[in-house]
């Protein structure tokens, strides 16, 4: 499970990072030598409990649920939340992302690492009693593999599989067709057969018709309401130790200014943003009295993405992209006159650093910079050029084709994000100074016309996990939808045979340096291609009250994100203050009062909630994990 949409943000789509070697501790194979951990060493502390004697720990955010099915979710807010109702079948470290049991103790490859054993955990029990087990693990994969709509949040994971087995209780067996990296970090959350065998249409059914939901992570889902909250409880017999706040409540914020004034008045203990705060919300917090600031790189990239031409899975051409974008030339153009310093200086004001790679810089094994001669650096006059070479010549003040039609193009745009907005004025100033027309269309909703590839362009992002194989995956032919205008695991409907051998080679490859080489040259295709302009890796930043959080974990450790990590360490490990306030959380939406202690991940308001299956993605900054 991994958290996407774009500019959503992705998931995002956020973030900048000190190189981690991270990415190979995703592919320990050797997982004889892994032993369980507790990645977090705060010792508990008694919170004032609420009138009902239970303390509750409330976090206010604006981006809304797609779906409480993990086989449907993609939004950050919505896969956030299935990590603390499910057990995957391995954890990130928060210390420094490295591989680490979750509900398998342990996995073993066969010599042709065709086949791995896993062994499940004894102590693991669902919330209504029953004994987790590796059937429960090979339903999941079973269900993924055979079923369409099972597969459409986490497909890509079990694409390989030739067959999963659970020969015993506590024994896992997935036989793969070729060999897979990825094995010690599938990303897919386990579920109860018990309870899913009943399902019946799983691209319909959302899981929001029984409470409580049956699961078996550090949190039990007990209530929901569309665009108002989510509620948990806190899981007494999770085997990695109960966390210490008895409920977990995410309560829907339509304005993170409000939620920033909250903050301040202590009706809430953290504020994170949509997804970061922006320069002037972190500013104004510095040096409030019991308010800590906390920035750290993130794991999220901002990008602008070009439409390259709708397709099917068949070929079925759809959608009304500006066929210019088909040339390579001109997709070069737009980003040469992309200015990153000045949108890293005037718009993140200093709260990022200037994008390269499609890997973040926190994940050091996958990061990749182009060569100096390789760089789309800041350059109008050779951006002219190309453009002139496509024979998109100027005529007066404007480009004009062979057709003899102007070169003007539409740019999709988060109407709740500012800094879509902040950059969309700077793009439609220095691409008119090229000649090209801009319209920059800012909605609620962008996925309806993404979907429907009705864009030329639109602002991206995603966050990418220790192990990059999902967010490569989604440009390969494999994402495409398999229907026109239908909801797919693809980003732009990039479908590219070099592209493609470079995924597979990658996936297959067991060594961490060679596959890290070959993810390196998927970069640089994907850099030379035009199809994504890395803009930027925003920081993570935050803000807590200190009166009312003793202390949470951040990921990595050291200097990390607390909002939207690659587990869950923040919501389970967070200890109130003995004076904590508490109090209860009404059925009605709106702003935060009465609110316990209030964690605040004011994330981007999305107009319209529910569960529209076809428009789950691209609805926020940071849709993917």
């Amino acid at each position: 499970m991994v958290t996407r949409v774009p500019p959503p943000s992705a998931q995002p789509r956020s973030r900048l990072r000190t190189l981690l070697a991270s990415g190979a501790a995703a592919l320990a194979l050797a997982a004889g030598s892994i032993v369980p951990g507790m990645p977090l060493g705060a010792a508990p502390q008694q919170a004032q409990a609420a009138d009902n004697g239970k303390t509750t720990l409330t976090v206010a955010v604006a981006q809304s649920v797609d779906s409480l099915s993990p086989f449907l979710a993609q939004r950050l807010m919505s896969t956030s939340v299935h990590r603390l109702m499910y057990d995957f079948l391995t954890n990130y470290d928060a210390k420094d992302n490295h591989t680490i049991p979750g509900l398998a103790t342990k996995w073993e490859p066969s010599a042709d690492k065709l086949t791995w054993t896993y062994t499940i955990r004894s102590n693991s029990k669902w919330s209504d009693g029953q004994q987790a087990t590796a059937e429960d693990a090979a339903w999941t994969f079973n269900k993924m593999m055979t079923d369409e709509g099972a597969a459409t949040a986490n497909g890509s994971f079990v694409a390989n599989f030739r067959k999963v087995t659970a020969p015993s209780p506590d024994k896992l067996v997935i036989e793969l067709k070729e060999p897979q990296a990825t094995m010690a970090a599938l990303d897919v959350p386990i579920v109860p057969k018990h309870v899913w065998e009943k399902v019946g249409d799983f691209s319909k059914f959302n899981n929001d018709t029984k409470f409580p939901i049956v699961g078996n992570g550090p949190f039990i889902l007990t209530d929901y309401k569309v665009d108002q909250y989510v509620k948990l409880k806190a899981n007494k017999n999770f085997w990695r130790g109960a966390p210490k706040f008895d409920e977990l409540v995410f309560k829907t914020y339509k304005d993170q200014d409000a939620a920033v004034a909250a903050l301040r008045k202590g009706e809430v203990s953290f504020v994170a943003g949509a997804p970061a705060l922006t320069p002037a919300q972190a500013a104004s917090l510095k040096g409030d009295k019991n308010i800590k600031v906390n920035e750290g790189p993130g794991r999220r990239f901002f990008a602008l993405a070009t439409n390259p031409g709708a397709q099917t899975k068949d070929g079925k051409k759809f959608g009304n992209g500006n066929k210019a974008l088909l040339d390579q030339k001109v997709r070069q153009a737009l980003f040469l006159s992309v200015d990153r310093k000045t949108i890293i200086d005037k718009v993140f004001q200093g709260h990022a650093v200037e994008g390269q790679g499609y890997i973040p810089p926190r994940y050091g094994d996958y990061f990749w910079q182009p060569s100096d001669s390789q760089t789309l650096a800041y350059d109008p006059a050779r951006a002219a050029k190309l453009l002139d070479q496509a024979g998109y010549k100027l005529k007066g003040d404007h480009r004009v084709g062979k057709d003899g039609k102007p070169l003007d193009l539409r740019i999709l745009c988060h109407a709740t994000d500012p800094n879509d907005k902040a950059i969309g004025k700077y793009l439609k100033e220095w691409w008119g100074k090229l000649g090209i027309g801009l319209k920059v269309d800012c909605l609620d909703d962008v996925s309806v016309p993404w979907y429907a590839g009705e864009y030329d362009l639109a602002f991206d992002g995603w966050s990418v996990n220790p192990d990059p194989d999902f967010v490569l995956g989604i440009h390969t032919c494999s994402a495409l939808p398999a229907k026109a205008k239908e909801s797919a695991a693809t980003d732009n409907f990039i479908c590219d045979k070099t592209y493609d051998e470079l995924y597979k080679k990658q996936l297959a490859e067991y060594d961490p340096v060679k596959r890290a080489d070959t993810v390196k040259q998927m970069e640089s295709w994907l850099y030379d291609s035009g199809y994504m302009n890395i803009i930027a890796y925003p920081n993570a930043v935050e803000a807590y009250r200190t009166d009312q959080i003793k202390s949470i974990t951040t990921m990595p450790e050291a200097a990390g994100n607390i909002y939207g990590q690659d587990g869950y360490w923040s919501w389970w490990s967070a200890v109130p203050t003995a004076d904590g306030k508490s109090g209860s959380v009404s059925d009605s939406g709106g702003d935060s009062t009465g609110v316990v202690i209030g964690i605040v991940v004011a994330v981007v308001v999305l107009a319209g909630g529910g569960f529209l299956i076809t428009r789950r993605r691209r609805t926020t900054a940071e849709d993917r994990e």
